[in-house]
């Protein structure tokens, strides 16, 4: 099979017949073979209905219902597990990304040699208040991670199918998929500028509160991805450092006290910060020996991930 599009959705109802056959009818006209994979987030509308008349009219039709709502990052992370296309292709259900693009986007996965491409909706039809802080966060997001894509969080994206298959999406982590490809192993990640078109039914289903764990899951991401085999590397380097400066303060304010007789030592605030250095240093060194410890009898302490073998 050609082409999976994977495609998470929650109270789409009104948009997934023109969508379905929008696409339908790109598959067409490029002759490809290919399977649309609707993950349905519990919604409480009529889409999972919509979805079974679909499914009698486009064999191409697969569908998953979740009990309830669990996110984005859970629909796209199921919809990878279903997909069985050479090249998977992500989109949102309500219509503001084009089918259109799904040609270029599976020419530049099979020709040009891309593990991943993604969108860039270089003309948004967004307010400032989305669009202002989305550019702050790809700008932070690009330097954290040193892949140079504008729009992270574009849902339009096409994958080869290693790909999603080799990574795991968890949280709110879809917002930062390239990231993850990336520490798997797959870093010649492309982009192409996409259409963006106004939404045509329904409401945004993204609040404020994307603002805010943004910034914390890219933390987490880098974190983990650079330190997840090895914490007492962080912890224990992070502490030591602590541990030192608290050691040297303590020393200087001991040997002014027995050499040059400076009185009052302990109402010195010098002595209450290195007293805190030295304990905040020594937890911190503790926790990066528990984390050690944890990892050494995880059942993942020694997967990775292999791309060939010879024997």
């Amino acid at each position: 099979m050609d082409i999976s599009v994977v495609i998470p959705l929650f109270n789409e109802a009104e948009s997934l017949p023109e969508l379905t056959e929008w696409i339908d009818r790109v598959m067409k006209e490029n002759d490809f073979s290919y399977e649309i994979v609707f993950v349905d987030d519990g919604s409480t509308d009529e889409s999972w209905k919509i979805i079974e008349q679909l499914k009698n009219k486009f064999p191409e039709v697969k569908a998953i219902k979740f009990r309830r709502n669990y996110g984005k990052s859970a629909g796209l992370n199921e919809g990878f597990k279903h997909a069985m296309g050479e090249v998977v292709i992500t989109m949102d259900a309500d219509l503001q990304d084009s089918p259109d693009e799904i040609p270029e986007l599976y020419r530049m996965i099979k020709e040009d040699g891309f593990d991943l491409v993604s969108g860039w909706k270089k003309k948004r039809y967004d307010p400032l208040s989305k669009t202002i802080p989305t550019k702050l966060y790809n700008a932070v997001a690009r330097m954290m991670s040193g892949i140079k894509l504008h729009d992270f969080n574009c849902g339009l994206k096409a994958y080869k199918n290693e790909v999603v298959k080799s990574i795991e999406v968890i949280g709110e982590m879809h917002r930062y998929i390239p990231v993850i490809a990336k520490w798997a192993g797959f870093k010649k990640i492309g982009e192409k500028i996409v259409t963006h078109r106004p939404r045509k039914y329904g409401v945004t289903k993204f609040g404020l509160e994307r603002f805010i764990n943004g910034p914390l899951d890219l933390m987490s991401i880098t974190f983990v991805s650079k330190f997840g085999k090895r914490p007492m590397h962080f912890f224990g380097s992070l502490g030591s450092f602590f541990i030192f400066i608290g050691f040297l303060i303590l020393a200087y304010l001991s040997i002014d006290k027995l050499f040059f007789g400076s009185p009052g030592i302990a109402t010195r605030p010098l002595f209450f910060f290195g007293i805190l250095t030295f304990i905040v240093g020594t937890q911190l060194f503790v926790t990066g020996f528990l984390a050690e410890m944890m990892l050494r009898t995880s059942s993942e302490r020694n997967d990775y991930l292999i791309e060939k073998v010879l024997e």
